[in-house]
């Protein structure tokens, strides 16, 4: 071996040994404080290793229809449909990322035919050449530049991943949430129309008594308005079920039309508690997502640092030389092999800069971790109570209707026997409506609340990729 193969040969070897290390720091996960349990959580003392986020949404959601709506968004809304793009782009930068472990190599022709000075070529003749090689370099990464280039997509493409599972998600969530409303504003509709029916009812009778002269005017007016104000709610609620069933069609990603709705609602799930605080930070996607771009921020901090050493690259040519291009590929053979070494002396402060920024951006992905996790805390929370409380409301709630019911029925039976007026019949029909559209909401709320519960919770979008079969993490070279 040549001295000059010896030396090359020296210098791959200690680049390579040298390329083992990476500088900048390694990731640690921040320490954010974790409550032993979920403020608010009424079934804190219960056995905290199942969750109702470890259910899978279709048995929580257990309504054919529901379930039918929440795969066809899955599968064709926009949101999850974009997500998914997102998720592909990502994965080709991670590809790109990786692709600088390795040489790039190239190829080059061309043709030239020039004329030199007499002084540089004395024939004076024009001379042709034709040439075409194979070019390599490679950047021997010594300081872990692209190492920590490579962890940073490859955090970047974890967390468009994370992105996605979380859109899926809010999806499968806000299908479910506009699902519940609509069938709620069928039953306020519903109300509306048999409140409508017996105020026309009490409305026909006074007008009748009022012809007879038996009723006065303006016991007639107040019938009539209350009929009015009731009917009134008719057009208000269909208009707004034709909203809800346009919002759920946006939702599955298709044009407006008609939802079906058959069968009873489904019933509010039994309490299942929520779990360790602490597997929150494993299970909620924007909780991940957040870290994953830690990660990567935290190794944007290593290129940032290793851009004040110099770089080391290896180049190679090997092709061939002719004045003639039938010879081109019988002689004239070149070829060169060499490295070079290329570091900053003077750049004006731009490096120094360009560090301190890739620290800041480190603090705000740091600021914007800690924020999501104490969200995260914040939303269980809220949807704890919410649970718990909103089952108080709606037993006073259906007390009431109960009650304003038994008032209907004896006022109509003190009207019959003589007793009373028949406004009193009229005063107590006003209360039942608003009592009965309350309690319609509030039943409504208690469902929202389990799913409201179940997405702060994280959802269960482990046991949907279980059940699923889904890949673990992780992406191929491109």
């Amino acid at each position: 071996m040549s001295g000059h193969a010896r030396r090359s040969a020296a210098m791959v070897a200690l680049s390579l040994l040298v390329a083992g290390c990476a500088v900048g720091p390694n990731y640690k996960r921040p320490l954010v404080p974790v409550p032993q349990h979920f403020y608010g959580d009424a079934q804190a003392a219960a056995d905290q290793a199942r969750s109702l986020a470890d259910v899978p949404w279709w048995d929580v959601f257990d309504d054919p229809i529901l379930k039918a709506l929440i795969e066809e968004s899955v599968r064709n809304g926009f949101d999850a449909r974009l997500a998914a793009a997102r998720v592909q782009e990502a994965r080709a930068r991670y590809g790109i990322a990786r692709s600088q472990f390795l040489p790039s190599v190239d190829y080059e022709g061309a043709w030239q035919r020039a004329r030199a000075d007499q002084f540089l070529n004395p024939a004076g003749k024009a001379q042709t050449r034709w040439t075409v090689d194979v070019g390599f370099s490679w950047e021997l990464d010594l300081w872990g530049r692209i190492r920590r280039l490579n962890e940073a997509a490859r955090a970047e493409y974890l967390a468009t991943e994370e992105g996605r599972r979380g859109v899926l998600l809010s999806l499968v969530s806000d299908v479910a949430v506009a699902y519940l409303e609509l069938r709620e504003l069928d039953d306020e509709l519903e109300i509306a129309k048999h409140t409508t029916a017996a105020f026309q009812d009490t409305y026909d009778l006074f007008n009748r008594r009022l012809e007879g002269g038996a009723a006065s005017a303006l016991e007639t007016s107040r019938a009539e308005g209350s009929l009015g104000q009731v009917a009134a709610e008719i057009p208000e609620i269909e208009r707004a079920v034709v909203a809800r069933e346009n919002q759920i069609n946006f939702l599955l990603g298709r044009n407006p039309q008609p939802i079906p709705r058959e069968g009873p609602l489904m019933s509010v799930p039994p309490d299942i508690p929520p779990g360790l605080p602490s597997a929150l930070l494993e299970r909620r996607p924007d909780i991940r997502e957040a870290e994953q771009h830690l990660v990567a921020a935290n190794a944007s901090v290593g290129v940032a640092k290793a851009d004040f050493f110099p770089r080391l690259s290896l180049t190679g040519l090997f092709g061939n030389v002719s004045p003639e291009l039938g010879d081109l590929f019988s002689k004239g053979k070149t070829w060169s092999i060499g490295s070079s070494l290329l570091g900053p002396i003077f750049q004006g402060g731009r490096i120094k800069r360009s560090y301190e920024a890739a620290q800041a951006r480190w603090q705000q992905a740091r600021i914007s971790y800690e924020a999501t996790t104490t969200n995260a805390f914040g939303e269980v929370s809220r949807a704890l109570v919410d649970r718990t409380k909103l089952v108080e409301t709606e037993r006073q709630r259906a007390r009431a209707v109960a009650a304003f019911q038994e008032a209907v029925r004896l006022a109509n039976v003190r009207y019959n026997s003589g007793l009373s007026a028949y406004f009193e019949v009229l005063e107590a029909q006003q209360q039942l409506f608003p009592a009965e559209i309350s309690l319609a909401q509030t039943r409504r709320d208690q469902r929202v609340a389990v799913v409201n519960l179940y997405r702060a919770l994280g959802g269960g979008w482990q046991a949907e990729e279980r059940a699923r079969g889904a890949a673990p993490d992780g992406a191929g070279a491109r």
